[in-house]
């Protein structure tokens, strides 16, 4: 009987993370409007800094079905998850009528009038890189993959180091 009870904890072991990876994702709480927006990006700008990382801020929320959309499609495709991991430190900013965050969007330069929603790239100072409308990675009533990646990837740290231009 005690055999049987350790192989059953090995198997746990195992299979709980696989379990949970294929847990459902949680649409309705992407965007947190009680949050300390200002204080989680300055945190997100200190682990992008120590990580030689950006910061990507999807600007949205909870009411937004587009908002869901990018959600979800950044999570379901293995090679944007990977991307974002490797280059950058990612965080939701709500705006919703409970929490417009107006002064830190002004900050950003005012990023809503792209609509929802939009992602702004931060580096690790803070300093706002770039910002993108969101309705020009759109693909029917999904994004494009393509689109996707390739933003990622021309505002990754590696793409602005400057290092990499010396010999062109």
């Amino acid at each position: 009987m005690m055999k049987l009870c350790w192989i059953y904890i090995v198997f746990l072991l195992f299979m709980a993370p696989a379990l949970k990876a294929q847990a459902p994702l949680d649409l309705e709480h992407i965007y947190n409007p009680a949050a300390n927006a200002a204080a989680d990006i300055e945190k997100a700008t200190q682990q992008a800094a120590r990580e030689h990382k950006h910061v990507l801020l999807q600007v949205g929320g909870n009411w937004c079905i587009w908002c869901k959309r990018l959600y979800k499609f950044m999570h379901d495709d293995a090679a944007i998850t990977s991307e974002l991991q490797q280059h950058y430190v990612v965080y939701h900013l709500n705006y919703s009528k409970e929490n417009k965050n107006l002064p830190i969007l002004q900050k950003l330069g005012y990023p809503q009038r792209f609509g929802f929603p939009v992602l702004v790239i931060l580096d690790g100072k803070g300093n706002r890189l770039h910002t993108q409308n969101t309705g020009l990675l759109e693909s029917a009533d999904s994004y494009d993959r393509d689109k996707v990646m390739d933003m990622l990837k021309q505002w990754s740290p590696a793409a602005l180091n400057p290092a990499n231009y010396v010999n062109q």
